[in-house]
């Protein structure tokens, strides 16, 4: 039996792979001073719909409970962090720098780059108006893929803004109710042939293609460059009014993260969303973020074979040569555990070839031979990259596997003195 279309198993090779990124989200943002947040998986269906337009709605995952609630699986965190930000703001000292890494899941044809479910880090900084604060966001986002050895001939940060695109409305005297429509047809502008967005934008085609064709200046769009210059960052990010997102809450920046060579669905994206508290009932409190999936950037780093990953090895395996020193060893082995040291070891009797064979097999860095000899305090201990063996006593163990220069992990057993 298989996985359900668009879902993913994550065998211990592809765990390692994943953790690799999500650990990298991690260690970016707290550099950069945010705090991680979580959610339910499930939400009430009415917080995408206050929020999040048609096209999210049409891809969510939503049923009625026993209670009769219509909950749906979260197809996306930002309505989640404005409802929980909206209950406990009062608590919290402005603004807030909040991060997350939530599995999400969106009922849409799974195809290259895109899934019905992934994992997405989200970087949000609510309560500061400063345009500063994009210039953080995008700050981040890069810093997180130069994180992984990415370079601006790799990827570039598309910058634009909502504002710009609000007026071009007005001048054209189009009615607030249908310019979602004219954002959908604009962000999809890439995506299908130009006479499919011509036919969706109408008499907007022309002007539309000409200012994205020609570009104009737009002051927010030029300070938030500039401010990416004045960090060493130019290369990085440029203006392009294709840009829009298709959510229907940005109101002001928005930007799309791709690769130079259009390989690629988009890698990251975001942007100000200012009213969104406010349209759920709360008071108005901006805010700016971006989200980043797993999947799309795992493709970019094994096509460029900038992460490379291995599932965590054993630093020591114990071979048991005889059964009647198992009850010794079984004690050595929980000695080292509770010190923090990773140690495996045979679950039942079996033939020290065999043993030796499964310790190769799962990667153990260091060898010791259980025999007669740990009865009297000592060990027979042999690295397995160089072959070289040494006897030790057993309280030098630890000693010995820890001069490989290893980060050890805080035991989970006894304190140590």
């Amino acid at each position: 039996m298989q996985p359900l279309p668009g879902f993913r198993d994550f065998y211990p090779e592809d765990l390692a792979f994943r953790e690799a990124i999500l650990c990298r989200w991690r260690s970016t943002a707290r550099r950069y001073g945010f705090v991680e947040y979580d959610g339910p998986v499930l939400e009430p269906l009415e917080l995408y719909r206050k929020k999040s337009g048609s096209e999210i709605l049409e891809q969510v995952y939503q049923f009625a409970d026993r209670g009769e609630r219509l909950v749906a699986m979260r197809p996306e965190m930002t309505p989640t962090l404005v409802r929980m930000v909206q209950a406990r703001h009062r608590d919290y000292r402005k603004p807030l720098k909040w991060f997350s890494i939530p599995q999400l899941y969106r009922y849409e044809r799974a195809q290259r780059g895109r899934l019905r479910e992934h994992f997405q880090w989200n970087c949000d900084i609510l309560g500061e108006e400063s345009l500063e604060a994009d210039v953080e966001i995008i700050s981040l986002l890069i810093d997180l893929l130069r994180g992984f050895g990415l370079g601006p001939e790799d990827f570039v940060v598309r910058v634009s803004d909502r504002g710009f695109w609000v007026r071009f409305f007005e001048r054209h005297k189009v009615r607030e109710e249908e310019r979602y429509g004219l954002f959908q047809a604009i962000d999809k502008i890439e995506r299908q042939p130009r006479e499919t967005t011509e036919a969706a934008l109408g008499s907007l085609a022309a002007p539309v293609f000409r200012l994205i064709d020609e570009g104009e200046p737009w002051e927010p769009v030029e300070r938030v460059l500039a401010s990416l210059s004045a960090r060493g960052l130019s290369g990085f990010a440029e203006q392009d009014y294709r840009v829009v997102r298709g959510l229907a809450y940005y109101t002001g920046t928005v930007f799309e993260v791709f690769d130079r060579q259009g390989a690629f669905r988009a890698i990251a994206g975001g942007g100000r969303y200012d009213d969104l508290l406010e349209r759920l009932g709360g008071e108005r409190m901006p805010a700016v973020g971006f989200g980043m999936g797993d999947v799309v950037l795992g493709e970019l780093l094994r096509a460029k074979q900038k992460l490379c990953a291995s599932v965590a090895r054993p630093e020591l395996f114990v071979v048991i040569s005889e059964e009647e020193v198992r009850p010794a060893a079984v004690r050595l082995v929980q000695s080292l555990r509770d010190q923090g040291f990773s140690v495996d070891y045979p679950l039942h009797a079996a033939r020290p070839k065999k043993q030796w064979e499964r310790a190769e097999a799962v990667g153990a860095r260091h060898v010791l031979l259980a025999d007669f000899r740990v009865m009297e305090g000592n060990a027979e201990v042999r690295e397995v990259a160089s072959r070289k063996s040494q006897v030790v006593s057993l309280a030098a163990i630890g000693s010995l596997l820890q001069s490989g220069g290893r980060e050890r992990e805080s035991g989970g057993g006894a304190p140590q003195s």
